[in-house]
């Protein structure tokens, strides 16, 4: 297998291994290898990685509070012809971590920025929760205060689909008392813990159970987490809102039982159900 050939100009946004060095990719290494300049969220934990595959390229820091200030230092370089790759300190970047103003203003000045896929904690532990993969949403790191944590539950008690968020777990037992709070103790979560390092855990129970776990068992409050909660059940006989919002333009212009009709065999649902739903709007 060739070697992969970085472009000048070109910014690559690479992934990094979360915690087992075995994970990094080929054309991560070979990126690393080959660049001018690597953009890190912290150098001194990067030069640790870099150290590891004997990799001696120079590092630069980008991080939150200094982000903005580098954007048109990082676009000039590229312009220059340089190449630059941008790591976090773990996983993809981007992903709750530095680089999107970054991003976002080489793509406006039309500049190129690759993507080198690898590692993300957030994917990692969603395909091992058993939790449904099919519909999610990456809710990032809940409020370190509990009253604005609480807030963003109640916000997300509602969401159908499975949500997965950072937490830092020396305040899980905390977060998890009030996951049971405002979404109550029979909701399902999944507590994903060093994944890829020695101490691997991941736990899947009713969040009352894992608060009851958590506080029984101090080791579960260190290290690097992601939690998943369960969405909220749907129930198969709810009327989706797009289907209430066809059959209500269609009942202005025909006969409800005619738009209810035509509304269930847009959306796939039932059609008494939307018979009903016609009756009682009048």
């Amino acid at each position: 297998m060739n070697q992969f050939t970085v472009n000048s100009g070109t910014l690559y946004v690479v992934s990094t291994p979360i915690g087992n060095l075995f994970d990094i990719t080929q054309r991560a290494i070979d990126v690393l290898s080959q660049v001018d300049v690597i953009a890190c969220e912290d150098t001194r934990h990067t030069n640790k990685l870099l150290t590891a595959f004997n990799i001696k390229n120079k590092t630069m820091s980008l991080h939150d509070h200094n982000e903005r200030q580098r954007q048109e230092q990082i676009a000039n370089m590229l312009q220059q012809g340089q190449s630059i790759a941008l790591v976090s300190d773990a996983g993809t970047p981007l992903i709750s971590d530095p680089g999107f103003h970054i991003v976002r203003h080489l793509r406006r000045e039309n500049l190129a920025v690759v993507p080198v896929p690898g590692a993300c904690a957030a994917i990692a532990a969603l395909s091992v929760s058993g939790l449904a993969t099919d519909r999610f949403s990456f809710e990032g790191f809940l409020p370190s205060k509990s009253t604005a944590r609480q807030s963003v539950l109640a916000k997300l008690a509602e969401e159908s689909r499975t949500m997965v968020f950072y937490d830092a777990p020396r305040r899980a037992i905390d977060t998890v008392a009030d996951i049971v709070s405002q979404l109550g103790g029979a909701r399902q979560i999944v507590i994903a813990r060093e994944l890829t390092k020695t101490f691997e855990t991941v736990h899947a129970d009713s969040a009352e159970n894992v608060l009851a776990w958590l506080q029984q068992d101090a080791n579960q409050l260190k290290g690097e987490m992601v939690l998943i909660i369960e969405g909220k059940p749907r129930d198969p006989d709810a009327i989706p809102p797009e289907a209430i919002a066809t059959l209500k333009l269609l009942v202005a212009e025909m006969k409800p039982k005619k738009a209810c009709a035509i509304a269930a065999e847009i959306h796939g649902v039932k059609k008494n159900a939307l018979y009903q739903f016609a009756l009682d709007m009048k």
